[in-house]
């Protein structure tokens, strides 16, 4: 820290220098540095280069000869820091990156990120943000595929994570820095999706990214952090698994479980615990830490979260529904533990949304009551689908009886509506087929499953299957004799039966010419 604090005490007296002295001289001097800036090519590019190489060997050379006496080698970091800076115009030219990887440039910009002063390597990683930005690159496909890996290939990924290691919050321009570092990672995925799996598997930024969420203070680091964790988890089974063995579920639930009595106080802080289960349900995917999850006692977190109805309410329902789904042992600790009461209200919807509905959703409140009855439908599936025999199903079957069978009337309400919502999203992209809009079959199913075609599909699941008519004495009657009350609604019902017959009639006459679709579509359904 010596080093570092005689830089900027140099910085310090060359501001001062600087400003006593402006003159029209400088003022010149400024503009024809912009006007290098416009005239970026490859000759200033290799003039910058060859500028940066020798302030890095004359600062190399000065802290060899003079280890001891940083004030002999401050002058020259300076001058690094300058150079460094005058890198950064090259992200207004990603066409020269290629250019710049031929020079041979980045192994020398990439060793500074282990210098002993963290000012210098806190340059490079504002430079490697800038060059890798995703607005820089974009419309650059090949440049940035050219850097990112010549960027992996000097191992970018161990030596960010080694600086970020030594770096602290506490500092302002070390708090820039980490957030920068995860910022470079993000956007080297953005370009190489592999990256999300060799930066785990080559440094500890897993175990850094643990740390950093089980922290009880909320910073905007912190909020990164479960981003980028969220973005290493989502496609990689790998990475899902790896984290798992890490205690990695038990520290996502403490990390939730700071926010099941409240609510997060900003939209930041809010997005921050989204991210969170976002994570926790990338988690669940692997079989092994749906066990895990289990004897965290994560089932029974969820089930208070619901409970409180704070704006993680739909959050845990989701949770839930991952952890349960083709995991019987999820679901008998659910029934167990008295969660069938809490499900079955929220599926009734007998809690207003608007009391645990979270900031940002306020005004999107008819879609969050759709993804809420989406996650309560394919959770009661689950418990289905999971329970089998014994007095848990007994007791899951009751609750469609409890109440006059208020939970059937439930059930097919959901079932007429989404049937309309489908079959009218059927007919308008009828439509445009009549008005010689193309569109392809995969399209045509992914803007189904918007208009709710997924919930549809559950709901008749359970209503095909009559779930509940095998429930034990009297009120199994109770059930039949529903039947004459839901008269009108099986009407309704069989004519959007019939509607979506004849459209799966006419995807059969269609099945030759869109066969490579079809077959996709039914690979999906079957699933």
């Amino acid at each position: 820290m010596e080093v570092s604090n005689a830089l900027k005490r140099k910085r310090y007296d060359d501001d001062n220098h600087m400003e006593a002295e402006v003159d029209l001289s400088l003022l010149e001097a400024v503009e024809k540095s912009q006007n290098t800036v416009e005239l970026l090519d490859l000759r200033t590019l290799k003039k910058l280069v060859l500028s940066f190489e020798r302030r890095l060997k004359e600062n190399i050379e000065a802290r060899l000869k003079y280890p001891d006496q940083p004030e002999r080698f401050a002058d020259s970091e300076v001058e690094l820091h300058e150079e460094l800076e005058k890198l950064k115009i090259l992200a207004g030219a990603p066409e020269l990156y290629p250019e710049l990887v031929n020079l041979n440039a980045i192994p020398s910009i990439l060793n500074l990120l282990s210098h002993d002063n963290t000012d210098i390597a806190i340059d490079v990683v504002h430079l490697l943000e800038d060059l890798t930005d995703e607005d820089v690159l974009e419309d650059n496909d090949e440049p940035a595929r050219i850097l990112v890996d010549s960027l992996i290939e000097n191992n970018v990924l161990e030596l960010l994570v080694q600086n970020l290691q030594r770096l602290s919050d506490k500092d302002p321009d070390e708090m820039s820095a980490i957030y920068n570092t995860l910022a470079s990672i993000e956007n080297m995925i953005e370009v190489k999706p592999t990256v999300a799996e060799l930066v785990c598997e080559r440094t500890k930024l897993l175990r850094w990214l643990l740390g950093k969420i089980k922290v009880r203070e909320f910073d905007s680091n912190k909020q990164y952090a479960s981003e980028i964790l969220a973005i290493l988890l989502q496609n990689s089974t790998a990475n899902q698994k790896r984290l798992g063995q890490m205690n990695g579920v038990d520290v996502v639930l403490q990390a939730v479980a700071m926010y099941k009595s409240k609510d997060p106080k900003t939209s930041d802080e809010e997005e921050m615990l989204e991210n969170l289960f976002d994570c926790l349900c990338c988690l669940l995917m692997p079989l092994e830490n749906k066990e895990r999850f289990v004897k965290a006692e994560g089932v029974e977190l969820m089930i208070i979260i619901m409970k409180q109805k704070k704006s993680a309410y739909a959050s845990a329902i989701r949770a839930l529904d991952f952890s349960m789904t083709k995991y019987p042992p999820a679901c008998e600790r659910f029934v167990d533990v008295l969660g069938l009461k809490t499900a079955f209200a929220a599926f009734m919807g007998k809690a207003s949304i608007s009391l645990f509905i979270p900031i940002s959703k306020k005004n999107k409140k008819e879609r969050y009551q759709e993804e809420l009855e989406e996650r309560l439908v394919s959770l009661i599936a689950s418990l289905f689908g999971g329970i089998l025999r014994g007095s848990r199903r007994e007791r899951l079957l009751s609750k469609f009886v409890e109440n006059e069978c208020e939970k059937i009337d439930r059930l097919m309400e959901l079932y007429i509506r989404y049937s309309d919502r489908v079959t009218a999203e059927t007919q308008r992209l009828e439509q445009l087929e009549l008005d010689d809009l193309e569109m392809d079959e995969e399209e045509k199913y992914n803007r189904k499953l918007e208009s709710g075609l997924y919930t549809l599909q559950v709901v008749d699941i359970l209503r095909i299957g009559r779930q509940w008519s095998i429930a034990v004495g009297g009120e199994q009657r109770s059930v039949r004799g529903k039947g004459g009350a839901l008269a009108e609604k099986k009407e309704e019902k069989k004519r959007v039966s019939n509607s979506l017959m004849e459209e799966e009639e006419k995807k059969r006459r269609k099945k030759q010419k869109h066969m490579v679709y079809w077959d996709a579509e039914e690979e999906t359904k079957e699933e």
